[in-house]
């Protein structure tokens, strides 16, 4: 899966109830409907698991495509790694075995380094700065170095959430907690470089892994949104959250190029105006989820510790991690993240 993905819980919303009132219809690759002919038969696919906003919000951009294009372009629903890990996917979306492909930011940008730029440790202070960026200069440049491999980026950015710290063994408050800490890191070079940087050993591992190598202790901790730790059920191997908000990381909708260009310019504005829609109504609901999930994972025995994230960033200034990307990054990368954030240290 992505990294990233169920939760209910007594009094305000519960995760089930929620996503359910959501969608549609539920979460299925294969309709049992007959299906009218269409003159174009394409595949979406996701990493995330089925409990998250995101699916649900896909799943009803698919049928709205097909409504909206009078049954021309089918694109029938891949969620939850159905058709592989974040990897497989990647490979798979570039060579055209999948036409569209839901991914986290920190993923494609193994392919498309460049749009790691959103993934700068303790880079953005809050959602302002997230959204008026990625809808503006550093959204820009990221579907630029998307489309430099290959790729095309059909859409507007959904939210995989500002990420955190989980432990299983002792809170992560201050960059000492760190040294010498395992932590599971997606497979993405700046989240390796961010956690060594601050003194961990990081081990990228798919998150469709990640609950075994928490379970058996591979690594001791790991770091995600709230709504992925709890859809991937991390409660149960795990103990402590440190609300670091370390990275912000985007979903990209990601097409294959070729498939893309043969669609008719109608078909392609259909497209994006569905996966837009879909990605600003998931936005609003990791805004809502995020607002009850403390209560709900604190319910099931999770434990919330606040960070000194100025220590934090502090730590990363003084062991070269911010001059270090900036020169990878470059120029116009860092104008236009600086742009958001103000100046790095």
């Amino acid at each position: 899966m992505t990294n990233e993905p169920d939760s209910t819980s007594d009094g305000g919303l519960s995760r089930r109830s929620f996503l359910t009132a959501a969608a549609a219809v539920p979460l299925v690759a294969i309709r049992t409907r007959p299906a009218l002919a269409a003159e174009f038969s394409y595949k979406l696919a996701t990493g995330q698991s089925l409990t998250q906003p995101i699916n649900a919000r896909l799943e009803q951009a698919t049928q709205r495509i097909r409504e909206a294009s009078g049954g021309r372009l089918e694109m029938k629903f891949f969620p939850a790694s159905q058709l592989g890990s974040d990897t497989d996917l990647i490979t798979q979306v570039r060579s055209g075995g999948i036409e569209f492909l839901n991914i986290a930011g920190s993923v494609i940008s193994t392919v498309a380094a460049g749009a790691a730029i959103t993934n700068v440790g303790f880079a953005f202070a809050d959602y302002e700065q997230v959204w008026r960026g990625a809808d503006g200069p550093i959204g820009q440049y990221v579907r630029s170095q998307i489309e430099k491999a290959g790729l095309l980026v059909p859409a507007k950015a959904a939210d995989n959430s500002f990420r955190q710290i989980t432990s299983a063994s002792k809170p992560i408050k201050t960059p000492e907690d760190l040294k010498g800490y395992r932590i599971r890191v997606p497979v993405s070079p700046i989240f390796t470089s961010l956690f060594s940087a601050l003194g961990a050993n990081p081990t990228s591992i798919n998150f469709n892994e990640l609950y075994t190598a928490l379970q058996t202790r591979l690594v001791d901790g790991q770091e995600n949104g709230l709504v992925a730790i709890d859809a991937g059920k991390l409660y149960e191997v795990q103990k402590y959250v440190s609300e670091t908000n370390h990275i912000w990381d985007p979903f990209w909708i990601v097409a294959n190029r070729r498939a893309f260009g043969r669609l008719p310019e109608s078909l392609q504005e259909i497209v994006r105006r569905e996966f837009d829609r879909a990605a600003m109504e998931q936005r609003e609901d990791v805004a809502r989820l995020n607002g009850t999930l403390k209560t709900q994972l604190s319910a099931k025995g999770l434990v919330f510790e606040s960070a000194d994230k100025e220590a934090f960033r502090r730590s990363l200034g003084q062991a070269g991690f911010y001059r270090d990307w900036k020169e990878k990054f470059g120029q116009e990368a860092w104008k236009a993240l600086e742009s958001v954030t103000g100046a790095l240290a």
